[in-house]
């Protein structure tokens, strides 16, 4: 559990404390997914709700994995790509989806904690493994439709300028890029709100226990 632990401070010092990712917390970043993932198929391991949020968390870096093993066998084997703007775009979409589930699932262990801090008993019909594993799935699931809708509208907009188009597709673009530019703002306020009920969350539990 200690290394668990540690696994968790990197990714809030990561993704919450962080701006933005560099080289080395993204080196260190996947070192540790690596590391965890090893470590939660180990027995020794109970499985239970936080441990089933880990897990989820730390198979998000997969996306992170994929995008930089694409830049290095593009830039090892000097590979040429049609679209180099699509693909650039893709991979800074999948980038995007890691830093959104990595800081949905480490808001939901947060708040996991305050339940098990403050009301353990009440709470425990919530903490299951069924719920922590339905709550990962949901995650998953709307950030990759975010990260779906974000490729369509890259897609879109390359379409368009590099050929006319008919009404629909004209149609189609203005309500993506509409769509985009909203979720886009939305995720940025999200971000903010999620680093504030981290810091609170973690506030409440750090001046809770020194009290006890």
């Amino acid at each position: 559990m200690k290394d668990l632990r540690r696994y968790l401070v990197l990714k809030y010092i990561q993704y919450l404390v962080l701006s933005s990712s560099n080289a080395v917390s993204t080196f260190l970043g996947l070192l540790g997914s690596l590391y965890t993932m090893i470590l939660l198929q180990s027995a020794k391991v109970s499985s239970k709700s936080t441990a089933v949020l880990i897990s989820s968390l730390a198979k998000a870096d997969i996306l992170v994995s994929v995008s930089v093993v694409s830049e290095v066998v593009v830039w090892a084997f000097d590979v040429r790509i049609s679209s180099s703007a699509l693909t650039s775009a893709l991979l800074q979409n999948l980038l995007t989806a890691n830093v959104h589930i990595s800081c949905l699932l480490l808001t939901c262990v947060a708040f996991e904690a305050y339940l098990i801090t403050f009301f353990p008993t009440e709470s425990r019909h919530l903490r299951t493994v069924k719920n922590a594993r339905l709550t990962s799935r949901i995650i998953w699931i709307l950030v990759m439709a975010e990260c779906a809708l974000f490729q369509t509208d890259d897609l879109l907009k390359a379409s368009t300028t590099s050929a006319p188009t008919h009404n629909l597709c004209v149609l189609l673009f203005h309500f993506s890029s509409a769509a985009a530019a909203l979720l886009r703002s939305l995720s940025y306020f999200l971000g903010i709100l999620l680093r504030i009920v981290n810091v609170y969350i973690y506030y409440k539990i750090f001046f809770s226990m020194s009290n006890r």
